[in-house]
Order: structure tokens, then sequence, then C-alpha cells
């Protein structure tokens, strides 16, 4: 029997690992950054998902200037865009953000503005109206901004917006603002979402007649 998530009035939307698969892309940027700077790989990738890359850097080499961190950030943003090798869709995400079209709904995603477009069309997957991109931000996920902006110019609530996440920074920048979580991949099922489901195969979104929107999840 299908799951009915409780109502909410709009849905934010992360990119990486929840709407675009992106991982082949992300692990040969990182690993190449660790190996330049001689930190362990797989250390690097347990905290570079769901972050802006200048605060990974931040967290990884600690007694680093701020300002090498943001150009080194830079130079990676161009790797990141010019690669597109396996950029695939997650499973459902192309019909579930089509589905959304009329609805209350955004993008917000750590990536910026040309990451996120190029990626998403890499795995042609609509761009929503709205979306809250790294140049929007002061502070990147863990902390809630970019989610309450997309709140805030959505007028809903923030406990009325449901998150669909993947990443520990995700997530936690969704429990900070207040908001419900559906939980999408493996990595999601570890930091205990709300829901959680594999991909957006089986994920669907309507209005109810009062206007709030009803998750179905499989």
């Amino acid at each position: 029997m299908p799951v009915l998530t409780p109502p909410v009035r709009a849905v934010l939307l992360d990119m990486d690992g929840t709407l675009v698969n992106s991982d082949a892309v992300v692990e040969r940027c990182w690993r190449r950054w660790a190996e330049r700077n001689g930190l362990d790989g797989d250390e690097v990738m347990r905290v570079a998902h769901g972050r802006q890359g200048h605060l990974t850097m931040g967290l990884l080499l600690p007694g680093r200037p701020v300002e090498q961190n943001l150009a080194e950030n830079a130079v990676m943003l161009d790797e990141e865009s010019s690669d597109t090798d396996g950029v695939v869709e997650v499973p459902g995400a192309a019909r579930l953000v089509a589905s959304l079209a009329g609805l209350p709904h955004a993008l917000v995603t750590s990536a910026d503005d040309r990451l996120a477009r190029v990626r998403m069309a890499a795995a042609d997957v609509p761009l929503p109206p709205l979306m809250i991109t790294a140049e929007h931000v002061g502070a990147s996920k863990p902390d809630p901004e970019g989610f309450l902006k997309a709140a805030a110019e959505l007028g809903v609530a923030p406990a009325e917006c449901l998150v669909l996440e993947d990443s520990e920074a995700g997530i936690a920048a969704a429990r900070a603002a207040d908001m419900p979580v559906l939980g999408i991949g493996p990595r999601a099922a570890a930091h205990r979402p709300d829901h959680h489901v594999d991909d957006l195969s089986g994920v669907f979104v309507s209005r109810a007649a009062d206007g709030t929107l009803v998750v179905e999840l499989p």
C-alpha cells in the first residue's frame, strides 16, 4: 500500500544525489583535490557531499586562509561544470519535477547557478522556476539559510515545506529549518529522515482540494 506523508504546501528539492546522480564527477574532482593536498580520498568524500566546496576545504584543512579555499573552490566549480560524464537523473526525477509544474516548489542546492544548470541539463531534468543556489546564500548547508529563503520566496511557512535530500549536511539543514525530510537513496538512510525512499520512481505529488500537497511514497 502507498504511504502518504503529512500534507505540506511546498516541496524543496536538493539536486546532487536527490534529482541528479553526479557521484562519478564529484568523486573524480574531489579525489584529485585530495591527492594534491595530501589527504585521504575516502575521508574527503565523507565530508564533501551536500556542502559548498570552500566549506568542505575549510573543514578538512582548517588552518588555510579562507581566500585560498574560495579560489580553489572556483577552480573546482570550473572542473565540475566541464565534466558531465556519468551525470544521470536519479530514477523518477524528471517525471517528478515535471509533475510539480504549477505547484509551489524550488531547487535548493549548494552548487552555483552554472553548475546546477549544467547538471540538470545533462540529466535531462527540468529546472524549477525558483532556484536557490550558492550565489543566493551567505552560509552553506548544514546551515538552513537556503531552505528558509526558498520557503520565504514561496510564501510558505517552513514547517509546511517537505525537503527532499540525500546528504547528512542537507538533512541537518532541513532539520535546522524545522522542515520534514524525505531522504533519497543510501546516504540519506543513515541520518534518520522522517521518510525514506531508494529513488524517486515511486514518489508522486498531487494537490488536494484544500490546496495542500499530498506526497505519495511507494
